[in-house]
């Protein structure tokens, strides 16, 4: 630790445990780092601090603010606390690999039987704790916390009893301000880990199902039955694995559980959203561990059957009313194979790709393989939110997708994706499946100019964009050939039929504008303008850097709609240019593939539990 015991700890996550987790932190003096991949809520934080309401009252300002776990690599940070859903931990835990240190604790603060074994691979055994939370909050605002309830203690403790003094430490810290966290011993922490899982099974699904409050479903006689039920078989699999809880322990989860109050719990508040849940931690490890011991579990195999059909995505055939009929049409007319079965998509791992350009938005996806399964388009300019949304709906509910990607102008204000990328790391993707190795691409967007450099083992080596002005991009080509009266779909073919070999004196749409209804009224043939225009741009692009002796492709929106202007920048390269299937959908089909190599499945039983 640093000579002042000034304890740096960067969290990965900011929901509501990462929240509440942070500014108790802060005011038990540690300085602690934020991450997280939501922009909208990032920039809230930054401006406003993260606000808790309710069972406590603060407002915390946080200096160190970041999108991205490489950021914090400067810090020589003591601690890493991840506190995201499971199925967002490992995209998580590789990116994080960079900051392994010999000092660097690492520290699973989530619910849930195993869930500190998706650490463990990456950071070791020996480096690892695990938290488990007795307190709970739901989003207000991006940046507010109402926190619902702290019911003390929070447990920590080391894995594997290698790093008890980083867990006292760390402990003592948030006791030192009353957030009452007890250090425990691995084998106590086994057995917390299955006390609170039991907890969260028994309600959590129940009050998503029924969309009840903690409070609300505690009310009813009936359904308090159904809990108990569901407690019992938790304890009854617990004690199979050697884990014993004293004789008042349902008594004391009734009580726990009735004091939630007007509490959604995290995995009811996924229900309700129809998101991914962590039942398979929950409800599914109960189950999982009653197979494997011939213990019948029967309502937490109900419960997690349910949940996993009610979050089940792929459902459009079973759609009722107008929501379903939109959902096949989107569906049945971005389908690439039409004669492959319904069953075909439902059972297979898809990924999906967003591309949010200035103009239109892209959507691709993929399988496992890379092959190709959907694409869309849909004109971004129309700002019609329900129409991405629709889209979106739609693919969710036809494709089995594992994991997503959104890219483009518009990817920091998009949150519905696991992760964002760069548009010139997802064209480098996309085009390096098509063609691998040392390349040059050509992006011609709706309002810049891309050339990418990629190296023989398709990583970006260097990237140069047009200016600001947009002269030269789809932008600029659709209002000059709207002022000359061509038609997009038109000028390719029109131009090929020409030999004119003048440009475009300028490139400011204004005075371009004006010297393209001169060539108008001077009489000149549409074919001749067209190919006047396509010679501009060719001009302008050449001007941009180029890696000598390397192939050139083509991608974007302009190209798909003009590859004339391929033909014609050949020519002022002196070698041939090829366009890239699809070009429209490249960077969306490369963003979709970086969700495939992001992707990795949650271990089901990674290792036996320690008892």
């Amino acid at each position: 630790m640093t000579d002042d015991n000034k304890i740096k700890v960067g969290i990965v996550g900011i929901g509501p445990v990462g929240m509440i987790l942070a500014v108790k932190l802060v005011e038990a003096g540690c300085e602690v780092a934020l991450c997280d991949k939501d922009e909208f809520k990032l920039k809230k934080i930054r401006e406003e601090g993260i606000v808790l309401q309710n069972v406590y009252t603060s407002v915390t300002r946080f200096d160190r603010v970041y999108d991205s776990v490489n950021d914090m690599s400067h810090m020589d940070l003591d601690y890493l606390v991840f506190a995201l859903k499971s199925y967002h931990t490992p995209s998580a835990v590789r990116e994080a690999e960079i900051l392994k240190s010999e000092k660097l604790t690492v520290i699973a603060a989530q619910n849930g039987i195993e869930v500190e074994e998706l650490l463990i691979p990456t950071f070791g055994e020996s480096k690892t704790l695990r938290m488990i939370i007795n307190y709970a909050g739901n989003m207000v605002s991006p940046n507010t916390v109402r926190v619902s309830f702290f019911t003390p203690p929070n447990y920590l403790g080391s894995v594997d009893d290698n790093r008890t003094k980083q867990s006292q430490l760390f402990s003592d810290k948030l006791n030192s301000i009353g957030f009452t966290t007890e250090n425990v011993d691995s084998f106590q922490l086994v057995k917390r880990a299955w006390e609170k899982t039991i907890l969260n099974a028994s309600l959590s699904a129940l009050c998503g199902v029924g969309r009840l409050t903690m409070a609300e479903a505690m009310a009813d006689a009936d359904t308090c039955e159904l809990v108990e039920q569901i407690i019992n078989e938790g304890i009854e699999v617990a004690e199979k694995e050697k884990i014993r809880f004293p004789d008042d322990f349902l008594r004391k989860c009734l009580r726990y559980l009735k004091a939630g109050g007007d509490h959604f719990p995290s995995l009811a508040v996924d229900i309700i959203n129809n998101r991914k849940t962590e039942i398979d931690y929950f409800n599914g490890k109960i189950v999982e561990y009653g197979k494997k011991h011939y213990v019948k579990t029967s309502l937490n195999l109900a419960f997690t059957n349910m949940v996993k059909a009610m979050t089940n995505k792929n459902v459009i055939s079973r759609m009722p009313g107008v929501t379903g009929e939109m959902n096949k049409k989107i569906i049945n007319k971005g389908i690439v194979d039409k004669n492959k079965s319904n069953l075909f998509y439902k059972e297979s791992n898809c990924f999906l790709g967003i591309d949010l350009g200035s103009a239109y938005t892209k959507f691709s996806v993929i399988d496992e393989t890379g092959t190709p399964l959907f694409r869309y388009i849909l004109q971004t300019v129309n700002k019609d939110r329900q129409a991405m949304k629709s889209v979106i709906q739609a693919i969710n509910s036809f494709f089995n997708i594992k994991y997503s990607c959104a890219t483009g102008y518009g990817r920091k204000h998009f949150t519905d994706t696991d992760i964002i990328k760069t548009e010139i790391n997802c064209a480098a993707a996309g085009a390096s499946e098509y063609f691998s190795g040392a390349k040059n691409i050509i992006d011609i967007g709706g309002e810049d100019i891309k050339v990418i450099q990629c190296d023989n083992e398709n990583h970006v080596a260097n990237f140069y964009m047009n200016d600001k002005c947009a002269a030269g991009t789809g932008a600029f080509l659709s209002e000059i050939s709207e002022r000359a009266g061509i038609n997009d779909g038109d000028m390719s073919s029109l131009a090929a039929h020409s030999e004119y070999d003048k440009e475009l004196n300028s490139f400011c749409a204004v005075f371009a504008k004006t010297e393209i209804m001169n060539w108008v009224f001077d009489g000149m043939p549409t074919s001749d303008i067209a190919r006047g225009i396509y010679i501009s741009i060719a001009n302008k692009v050449a001007k941009m850097k180029m890696a000598h002796n390397l192939p050139i492709y083509m991608i974007g929106g302009v190209i798909a709609y003009h590859p004339f202007l391929s033909n014609i920048l050949s020519v002022k390269f002196g070698r041939e240019i090829k366009i890239i299937d699809q070009p429209q959908f490249i960077v969306s089909y490369g963003a979709a593939t970086i969700a495939r190599q992001n992707w990795a499945p949650i271990p089901q039983f990674a290792k036996q539990i320690r008892v």
